[in-house]
């Protein structure tokens, strides 16, 4: 059998030069023959229709992706030592821009040239998700050379994705190397969070919004003018001291009479809610539909000391959104005395309002076919949100389907506020943190987009 670094794969004259500008994948339609035999998951050169060598890559003939990058020179096998260098290379990178013990995410697929793999670290247990056959086959070379690299605690697999499926292989999870608790506790941002490294999401917990979520720090503070409390000077028996008094001229004693009343949906573990919460909330409502990730918010929300300001709720974020709206019209409609109301009827206890709602949901499209659906879902919570917030409060929004272009998710935002009656204002437009790097040319690796805008009714304009 031909040596499997020799085995060829030749390019057609009619695609697009998406490789060149830097695409690690090759499609099964790119593909105009394969020259010499390679077993699926080995490496085979990558050639243009002239025999021009573009680059070196793992593949599978059973995938839409049919060969994946991972060399842009000749490459005879994914050694121990190949393994080695890229890892020590994503480390390097870690080092610099998020810390050399930090939990965050070491190795972003094929942003870190190792498509496939992903790896995070939990206080010093590494997680990790193995996506593709060429990876899967390679992990006897992969796994030491992690070890080596990174000296971890212990190693968990949790390669329980859907996606694998499509390369031909079954979900697996389970402990690879070490020691491996399922709980662990890490800090972000100087908050304590738990982790659930074999029933939470993906591997556990969500790294991308990290610098996302300290961007909120702002919103928190600043609103107990609207509660008719100023600051004034006087006498005490310390002496003349600045002190917060309300519109009766008593002082004020809660400490966090500047804060915020904030509303969390899809809070999964709660990192928002305790992100605000640091930052000088007042009060906030942290809502998902899993009692499981419900339960585990309250939990870190014990342990960081912020029981007194969180409220908690299980229930469809959507149905949530529009009960409050709802709420709220009646009460308008009654005050109003808009056409004929049924007064004798009691008004629900819905039609609360906030000063800022973060919406953090999962991906809405998986594919491009759910498109049109997730736009819909997208614009419905944007819009039931908008109507929520306290005039001149703020929406914190972000969209991780990478299938809904950033330009599209704007364009939806901008859409719900006309319908909503309201103008946006622009404060942050974010992606991923520093540790899940952007490959320039790779569109899906911009699929997190993260908004704060300032909401205001154009009524009061």
């Amino acid at each position: 059998m031909t040596n499997i670094a020799q085995a060829r794969v030749i390019l057609n004259r009619s695609r697009r030069p998406r490789l060149e500008l830097g695409h690690p994948w090759i499609f099964a339609n790119e593909i105009e023959r394969t020259e010499g035999e390679s077993e699926p998951g080995g490496l085979v050169e990558v050639r243009d229709h002239r025999g021009q060598f573009l680059a070196t890559g793992y593949w599978n003939p059973a995938s839409q992706i049919a060969v994946r990058i991972v060399s842009y020179g000749p490459l005879e096998a994914l050694s121990e030592d190949w393994f080695r260098d890229r890892f020590k290379q994503c480390a390097e990178y870690r080092e610099r821009f998020v810390g050399e013990e930090e939990s965050c995410r070491l190795v972003f697929g094929e942003a870190d040239f190792l498509p496939g793999l992903v790896v995070d670290r939990f206080a010093g247990v590494l997680v990790v998700q193995v996506l593709t056959l060429g990876m899967d086959k390679a992990r006897e070379q992969w796994l030491p050379a992690l070890v080596d690299v990174f000296a971890p605690k212990g190693v968990y697999e949790r390669s329980d994705v859907g996606v694998r499926t499509l390369e031909g292989l079954e979900e697996r999870t389970g402990v690879l190397y070490g020691e491996c608790p399922r709980y662990l506790e890490i800090e972000e941002n100087g908050l304590k969070v738990e982790v659930d490294i074999e029933g939470g999401q993906k591997t556990g917990y969500f790294f991308d919004q990290r610098e996302n979520r300290a961007a909120i720090a702002p919103l928190m503070r600043g609103w107990g003018r609207r509660s008719g409390v100023t600051v004034q000077e006087r006498e005490t028996e310390e002496g003349v001291r600045r002190v917060p008094v309300n519109a009766k001229g008593n002082e004020v004693a809660f400490p966090y009479w500047d804060g915020a009343t904030v509303l969390e949906c899809f809070a999964h573990t709660g990192s928002f809610t305790l992100h605000a919460c640091r930052y000088g909330a007042k009060k906030v409502t942290c809502l998902d539909i899993s009692e499981h990730g419900i339960e585990t918010a309250r939990r870190n929300v014990e342990r960081n000391g912020y029981t007194d300001r969180v409220e908690f709720v299980v229930a469809d974020a959507f149905e949530y959104l529009r009960q409050q709206v709802g709420g709220r019209e009646a009460r308008a409609a009654r005050a109003g005395g808009a056409g004929k109301v049924d007064t004798s009827k009691p008004l629900e206890q819905q039609g609360r309002t906030w000063d800022v709602i973060i919406l953090d949901p999962p991906a809405f499209a998986k594919t491009k076919r759910a498109v049109p659906s997730a736009i819909r879902g997208y614009k419905d919570i944007n819009l039931h949100a908008m109507k929520l917030i306290n005039e001149g409060g703020y929406l914190v929004t972000a969209s991780c389907s990478y299938h809904v272009r950033p330009d599209l998710f704007l364009e939806t935002l901008l859409e719900a506020a006309q319908d909503a009656g309201k103008t946006l204002r622009r404060v942050e437009w974010r992606g991923a943190g520093k540790d899940h790097p952007q490959l320039g040319g790779v569109e899906e690796g911009h699929y997190l987009k993260f908004g704060i805008f300032e909401v205001r009714s154009r009524k009061s304009l």
